[in-house]
């Protein structure tokens, strides 16, 4: 696993042997950000079911101004810190170890990004857009939901407007 592009550009980051941290492949990373180039720039981000954090550390690279990472483990945390660390980039990054299906009422903050990444098929992506959506300040009028989520999921997207959906293997990212 590895940067992809901007100021950290082929950088290695760690990854998790515990087993429910899936990171999201260099592939689909590479998609996500390939789709729209220059919305990174001076960006806030909010990072759900952060994982090992590399995709808020690939929206770092490419000129975010902070990323909070939420996880509920505390592996993930760790693994997010050791990355973030070893690109000397600590200070642009807020991390909470919390369970995102407890709600965001702790984010204070408004994002134009938030990612979202949540275990498969386990109906999170809804219930999460759910507090989103209850939680209006956390995105910016004309901000972006990414979801990395399973083929096979099925959710509603609330009051949110489908921008594009894309497909490779057994990962879709859906743009709202």
């Amino acid at each position: 696993m590895r940067v992809i592009t901007g100021k950290y550009k082929g950088r290695r980051l760690s990854s998790s042997t515990v087993s429910f941290i899936r990171p999201t492949s260099n592939i689909v990373k590479e998609a996500i950000f390939n789709i729209f180039p220059d919305i990174w720039s001076s960006a806030n981000v909010l990072d759900l079911y952060a994982g090992t954090g590399s995709l808020g550390i690939e929206a770092l690279s490419r000129g975010a101004k902070q990323v909070v990472f939420v996880d509920k483990s505390q592996a993930a945390i760790q693994i997010i810190r050791r990355n973030l660390s070893n690109l000397g980039i600590e200070t642009q990054a807020i991390f909470y170890k919390r369970d995102v299906l407890r709600g965001l009422n702790f984010l204070s903050q408004t994002f134009q990004i938030i990612f979202m990444d949540p275990p498969y098929e386990k109906n999170y992506v809804e219930k999460t857009l759910r507090l989103i959506k209850f939680n209006p300040q956390l995105l910016s009028k004309e901000g972006l939901i990414i979801i990395e989520h399973s083929p096979k999921e099925k959710f509603s997207f609330m009051d949110f407007s489908l921008v594009t959906l894309k497909q490779y293997g057994q990962t879709n990212i859906t743009f709202l």
